[in-house]
């Protein structure tokens, strides 16, 4: 019989994977009213200068990927972005070496992806981008930060975590001599 906390943990990661699903959920749904204040608000005036200098919000379609590469490609991003998004939330559940980290950077994946693949859907293959930061030429969105909070904190885990290895082998030669 199925018990949502059994002896070998798996009702736990069972109550976890669900937990990173409703967090991917409430990503995508900030992301959707944000796009929503975009589009009702800014577009209309072109650009809405925040920080002069530094950060605007400028709206944009963007039919391409991250920095309108492959542009008009919708149905080749559409494809390949629920793809993605069905792996990821089948290996929240089937995984089960998962840590609290790994189901994070799941769940900000997965909610990045479906963020733009909404617009993609139903926006006539356009993608809703707004946040532009002066140094850093190409205009992105919420869902885009999502999708690149992982990719930069796993560049800085394994940055450091190699640093950290390299320190250790270090201590160990000058134990040993």
């Amino acid at each position: 019989m199925f018990t949502l906390f059994s002896n070998n943990n798996g009702g736990v990661r069972l109550l976890l994977s669900i937990f990173a699903l409703i967090g991917a959920a409430v990503l995508v749904v900030i992301d959707q009213v944000i796009k929503f204040l975009a589009t009702t608000y800014i577009k209309p005036i072109g650009t809405l200068e925040i920080i002069p200098g530094f950060l605007d919000f400028t709206y944009h379609g963007n039919d391409g990927a991250a920095f309108g590469i492959l542009s008009s490609q919708t149905w080749i991003f559409v494809i390949i972005t629920a793809l993605v998004c069905i792996a990821l939330i089948v290996g929240l559940f089937v995984y089960k070496k998962h840590t609290t980290l790994s189901r994070m950077a799941c769940a900000l994946i997965i909610a990045g992806g479906i963020g733009n693949l909404i617009d993609r859907v139903f926006n006539n293959g356009y993608v809703i981008d707004y946040i532009h930061v002066k140094f850093f030429p190409p205009i992105f969105n919420f869902a885009d930060c999502c999708v690149s909070i992982v990719y930069l904190c796993n560049f800085l885990y394994r940055f450091t975590s190699q640093r950290i290895i390299c320190e250790e082998k270090a201590k160990e030669r000058k134990s040993k001599a």
